[in-house]
């Protein structure tokens, strides 16, 4: 629209100006070297225009010829450039497919055509990394590190490969680096709270943690619940030679996170050694409802050590009716009621778990109760133990395929820190407590199987890169054969893949 506009304008100035050429008619008189040319003035004005055309024309002709090599030249530096880039995209496809063979020729051609291009190193760095070359993949990830465009991708290739032979000490020293020029990296950040978190260096972990909220990496919420996890962490650590300092840190886990049970059950015995029993039942009861758990009530029940068995039955009861009667409040007025010699009220309140299929810790309850109140070896007792042998199991902290009673910061397989999450094992781990027929009509009771307290769990290599498929390579891929490794500092979701956890003691 505009244009046009501006085309009609110009058309009408043009129009303009030769009206008052011709209402305005003159002479224009050429004198040079004794010759004299008289001539209107609107011929004047064609021959001046005509004169600049042909100056023109004859301009360019002389810039053509003086420009022609450099013209060759960038020419030819256009077409090797174009080239490059092809060979760098089949490289690419290749690398996705799996091609070790194709990558590296078109890793070598697009080096050749393209010389120090950031993206043709990053192919030759992939081309070796299938190829099993790691030696050439560091050594290419170490050309980046040298300039400084690409300094962090680098870093990011030599932290993978360093992991992948096992060098902590060298992938640290990559990630912190990698951190220091780049504070947001994600991956840089995520190495060095997990390098922390394995040196115990949680007041490091914990400003790492406060960094990446404060850069929007990770949420405020997240954020909150892992400084408590750090901050709980640091006070399981100084429990028992700095008693202050790890109250004050649990108090601040606690504030940030009411539901995180071991920072409630470890404030609640640092509070009542100090004796602030009202704040320390104040925290216990505020996390309890959020999820009753037995650490909970043991810390509840034991906050005063000269309580009687009436005292502790009586907190017992404080928490069954806070809790609605959960399972968890059950099992502990069983116990205190046990311990009060009040086996009708234990009974009573273990008989809903009993109804269906009890758990190892009910069957336990169970004979536990038989032998307080009829003494150790009876018939009853002993069918508990035997039940409890093949019942299902009770919730555990569970991280990365390994079960275990005690709860832990961090992840012992990935180091991922608040893994660990209070669930049931799969029931593959329990076994049944039904009676079998003999084939004659009457029950036989199956031969009870001895149920070891503890399984090791296997060394498992820590910090395993994440391997996926993909058509498109990552940028930074390692792995033999067709398949891509992605560098993943967590390394947490193929430990998630392992649907049987493992249980330790």
């Amino acid at each position: 629209m505009w244009r046009a506009l501006a085309f009609l304008a110009l058309l009408a100035l043009a129009a303009y100006g030769a009206t008052w050429v011709a209402d305005h008619p003159g002479t224009v008189t050429i004198v040079w070297s004794g010759y004299e040319v008289a001539t209107s003035l609107a011929i004047a004005l064609i021959g001046v225009l005509i004169a600049a055309i042909v100056v023109g024309f004859i301009w360019a002709i002389v810039r053509g010829i003086i420009t022609l090599p450099e013209a060759l030249v960038r020419g030819s530096r256009d077409r090797r450039r174009a080239k490059g880039f092809s060979a760098l995209s089949r490289g690419m496809v290749a690398v996705g497919s799996g091609d070790p063979l194709a990558a590296r020729r078109h890793a070598n051609d697009a080096e050749r055509l393209l010389g120090a291009e950031p993206l043709a190193l990053l192919l030759k760095a992939q081309a070796a990394q299938i190829s099993g070359d790691r030696e050439a993949a560091e050594q290419a990830f170490q050309r980046m590190v040298d300039d400084p465009e690409t300094r962090v991708l680098g870093l990011r290739g030599l932290f993978v490969e360093a992991r992948r032979r096992e060098d902590d000490v060298s992938a640290r020293a990559y990630a912190a680096e990698a951190a220091r020029l780049a504070p947001s990296v994600t991956w840089a950040n995520e190495a060095v709270l997990e390098a922390q978190c394995a040196d115990g260096d949680w007041g490091g972990a914990t400003e790492t943690v406060e960094r990446r909220a404060s850069l929007g990496l990770i949420e405020k919420g997240l954020a909150r619940r892992q400084r408590a996890v750090l901050l709980t962490a640091a006070a399981q650590s100084r429990e028992a030679g700095e008693p202050e300092a790890a109250t004050e840190r649990v108090l601040r886990a606690v504030k940030l996170a009411p539901d995180l049970v071991p920072a409630a059950s470890l404030a609640g015995r640092l509070l009542a050694r100090r004796g602030h029993l009202r704040q320390a039942a104040k925290i216990i009861e505020t996390a309890w409802r959020a999820g009753p758990h037995p650490d909970l009530a043991k810390t509840y029940l034991n906050l005063r050590l000269g309580d009687s068995v009436r005292d502790r039955l009586a907190r017992a009861d404080t928490l069954a009716r806070i809790s609605s009667w959960h399972p968890e409040a059950r099992l502990a007025m069983a116990q205190a009621a046990s311990e009060a010699r009040e086996f009708d009220k234990a009974r009573e309140a273990l008989a809903p778990l009993l109804t269906d299929r009890p758990t190892v810790r009910a069957c336990l309850a169970m004979a536990h109760l038989e032998e307080a109140e009829h003494g150790a070896g009876t018939g009853r007792a002993r069918e508990w133990l035997a039940r409890a042998a093949h019942a299902p199991r009770d919730p555990l902290w569970i991280a990365d395929g390994v079960a275990t009673e005690r709860w832990a910061p961090v992840s012992p397989v990935t180091g991922r820190l608040d893994a660990f999450v209070w669930k049931t094992p799969m029931e593959v781990l329990a076994g049944h407590d039904e009676r079998t027929d003999d084939g004659k009509g009457s029950p036989v009771e199956s031969k009870p199987e001895p149920m070891p307290s503890a399984v090791i769990a296997p060394p498992m290599p820590p910090k395993s890169p994440t391997v996926v498929k993909s058509a498109t390579p990552g940028p930074l891929a390692a792995g033999t054969g067709t398949t891509v490794v992605f560098p993943d500092p967590k390394a947490a979701e193929s430990a998630k893949a392992d649907p049987k956890p493992q249980l330790v003691g």
